[in-house]
């Protein structure tokens, strides 16, 4: 009998290490993102996200997208929209989210394009 409890604390023990170190990857992994995002567009980004009161992160995991892809983005936000609409049973908190991660997202877009307009234009001002 004691056996088999030992070997219950120690499955159990192995499972709950795992989850840890789950658990820590993850967060290392959302805090490198976070990182990336500061550093890739700097004040301009994290301006937008003080305005919307929504990061960059949480508005692409409401939408569900991993690149700033405008297609993509309106393509989740209109389902998104659709499904939660209150008529058809969904919740008019959630399609309140729904459309401030579209205007976050839509808000980075432009910034990233800005940025890609004034690399070029820094690249032909060289040349």
């Amino acid at each position: 009998m004691a056996k088999y409890l030992a070997q219950i604390i120690i499955v159990g023990a192995q499972v709950v290490g795992r989850a840890f170190a789950r658990a820590v990857r993850q967060e290392f992994a959302a805090s490198r993102a976070a990182a990336d995002a500061r550093g890739r567009s700097g004040r301009q980004s994290a301006a937008a996200t003080s305005i919307s009161g929504m990061s960059l992160q949480e508005a692409q995991q409401i939408l569900n997208v991993t690149r700033l892809n405008s297609t993509d983005i309106q393509q989740n936000y209109e389902h998104l929209f659709k499904v939660n609409d209150k008529t058809v049973g969904g919740s008019f908190y959630l399609q309140s989210k729904v459309v401030r991660a579209k205007e976050r997202l839509d808000e980075e877009v432009q910034i990233e394009e800005m940025d890609r307009v004034r690399k070029e234009q820094t690249k032909q001002s060289d040349t």
